[in-house]
């Protein structure tokens, strides 16, 4: 049995791998990967810190199991729906998983001990590439480019400072306009000004890029 099974359950009928991972992505979500350590997260579960390596062996490979759940919470391209929709709710779906978890974003392609969910996630969307028609080479250009504004986006929208459209407008007439003068700055100041009162909405800027992506990646295909 390697090493990883047996450390899947253990003596201690209060603690599983389950239970010490999970608790571990709520620590995580509350106070990133940096306020993380085996003794806190001991300390959580109240148990003793040596306890835990009988379920993991170390922090990285409890940020594998961790990274592993985030990939089981995001929809896999189904088979029911043509490329264009099933990458777009995978891609949806990668974003709202990102923003409940945002210190999952820097980790998910760094990991170099993937788990099956991470595998399972590949596998699907690469077969969904294939199927549709894009050659190995151009399935994994499109992997890339969906990743990277996916990942991208999730990590400049945990990085601003306003949750909503109202709030951007406020911050906008508030703070921005008043530093950036019409006679010095005239196209930020006309930008500001006509987003206001177009009531500019951010969160859907990420509907405007994946919707370009897919757009400039269909004619790359060969349907059978």
């Amino acid at each position: 049995m390697a090493a990883r099974e047996q450390r899947d359950s253990g003596p201690d009928s209060g603690l599983s791998k389950a239970r010490v991972v999970t608790e571990a992505i709520r620590m995580a979500d509350r106070e990133g990967v940096e306020g993380l350590s085996m003794r806190r997260l001991a300390g959580a579960l109240g148990a003793g810190a040596m306890s835990l390596y009988h379920y993991v062996a170390n922090k990285e490979e409890l940020l594998d199991a961790m990274i592993d759940v985030v990939f089981t919470e995001i929809e896999l391209p189904s088979d029911a729906d043509d490329w264009r929709t099933a990458m777009r709710r995978e891609a949806h779906s990668a974003r709202g998983v990102l923003a409940r978890h945002p210190w999952a974003i820097a980790l998910m392609e760094s990991r170099t001990s993937p788990g099956p969910a991470n595998f399972r996630h590949r596998e699907a969307v690469t077969a969904c590439l294939r199927k549709a028609g894009f050659s190995v080479v151009m399935a994994t250009h499109a992997n890339w480019l969906l990743n990277a504004h996916v990942y991208g986006y999730a990590l400049q929208e945990a990085s601003l400072p306003f949750d909503s459209a109202a709030e951007l407008a406020q911050m906008t007439e508030d703070v921005y306009l008043p530093q950036i003068p019409a006679d010095e700055f005239p196209y930020l100041h006309e930008s500001g000004t006509a987003l206001v009162a177009a009531g500019y909405d951010p969160t859907q800027e990420f509907a405007f890029g994946l919707d370009l992506i897919l757009d400039a990646l269909e004619p790359l295909r060969t349907p059978a």
